[in-house]
């Protein structure tokens, strides 16, 4: 493939990832059930363009690769069960949860930004609250229908939050 190819190719990808995320939009008007069926399936194919097709341009034209926000990354996918979270002495669920619903709409926002604006918020009160310990919060919260959840909440990136109607 000579570079103009490879260009040209890269620009319908990433076309095609606006395409699944205005999918992913429309999935998430659908009732649980069928957002969770069809965000799986999302997510797979989200994945695959981007772990198979994209990932692969990128490692031999690295220069093809959309920039970075000025904002260093959290993690985007955890694996921490709120279970095995320990909440700091003085700190209750109440309290964290009130921090998450107030970062959150009642539109769709995408995990990754929930996160960083309660774990901002966390800062802001002095409570040393972590990222990984607000997503695990995320997930009991959208399992137990608190808040809608569309995607794997583990998966900040490919998944998004709203305050329940």
């Amino acid at each position: 493939m000579n570079r103009e190819q490879v260009v040209r190719i890269n620009d319908h990808l990433l076309e095609a990832c606006a395409a699944l995320d205005r999918a992913r939009m429309a999935i998430a008007g659908l009732a649980k059930a069928e957002r969770i069926k069809l965000g799986d399936w999302l997510d797979g194919v989200v994945g695959a363009l981007e772990d198979e097709l994209l990932q692969p341009i990128y490692d031999q034209h690295p220069d093809l690769k959309p920039p970075k926000s000025n904002r260093e990354p959290y993690e985007y996918v955890c694996e921490l069960a709120w279970d095995e979270v320990q909440l700091p002495p003085g700190v209750t669920e109440q309290q964290l949860d009130e921090i998450i619903f107030s970062v959150m709409k009642p539109t769709w926002r995408k995990t990754a930004a929930i996160v960083t604006r309660a774990v901002d918020r966390c800062k802001e009160l002095g409570l040393p609250i972590d990222d990984k310990m607000i997503a695990a919060r995320l997930k009991v919260l959208s399992d137990s229908d608190r808040i809608e959840g569309i995607g794997d909440i583990r998966s900040w990136l490919h998944s998004e939050v709203r305050l329940k109607d």
